[in-house]
């Protein structure tokens, strides 16, 4: 898997009023964890913004401290979704010696089958957690659904194999599956009459309450 690059600086952990000069000065406060001691630094927000438009685990980061270089994937970050900005990064270094676990997302592809002959496609598993060697964590794993008929599942177990990749998700579960519209309309119809039972019952202890 190909590197991305990301010029950083080191900087002393400070107060909350620190890291909001900080992010005044267009600089995102981080911290790589993983080696012997944590280490606080600051990310230029144009920079990051600019090669990362999407946040993923699975992207390894060569952080350039100046003399010193950490690879690290993105284990965590907080947004401010109001202002569409990264507020907080939180990196974990890694080892391409060592094996460790992230998430891959899933990619579908083709038209199903099932789509055509009325069927909905339900994409219940969005990433699935792998567990490798740094140099193997995949881009992405696309997944053809074409012959994906009505009632037809596919499921963990069903993806192609990886050389030095394991799948950590149970075999059994489910990643996407073709259904039809009368079992959808079915399952909002239950869950109307278990809400309106709920409901009722929740009525019926106020009642005795106020009696009492």
């Amino acid at each position: 898997m190909d590197k991305m690059t990301l010029t950083v600086a080191e900087r002393e952990k400070g107060k909350k009023g620190d890291t909001g000069r900080l992010r005044r000065s267009g600089k995102i406060p981080a911290i790589v964890y993983g080696g012997e001691e944590p280490i606080a630094i600051a990310v230029d927000e144009n920079e990051f913004s600019h090669k990362f438009r999407v946040i993923s685990e699975n992207i390894i980061i060569s952080l350039d401290l100046g003399k010193q270089k950490i690879d690290v994937l993105v284990k965590d970050y907080q947004e401010d979704l109001l202002k569409n900005k990264i507020m907080h990064l939180d990196f974990y270094a890694i080892d391409k010696n060592r094996t460790l676990k992230t998430h891959v997302p899933l990619h579908l592809n083709g038209n199903a089958v099932g789509q055509k002959e009325g069927g909905i496609l339900e994409h219940l598993l969005h990433e699935v957690e792998v567990e490798c060697l740094p140099g193997n964590i995949p881009a992405t794993i696309t997944i053809d659904i074409s012959n994906l008929a009505i009632h037809e599942s596919i499921h963990v177990s069903d993806l192609p194999p990886m050389e030095g990749v394991r799948f950590c998700n149970p075999a059994d579960q489910v990643i996407c599956h073709i259904i039809v519209k009368a079992v959808i309309e079915e399952a909002s119809a239950t869950e109307a009459v278990e809400g309106a039972e709920v409901a009722a019952a929740e009525a019926a202890q106020d009642n005795q309450k106020t009696e009492e």
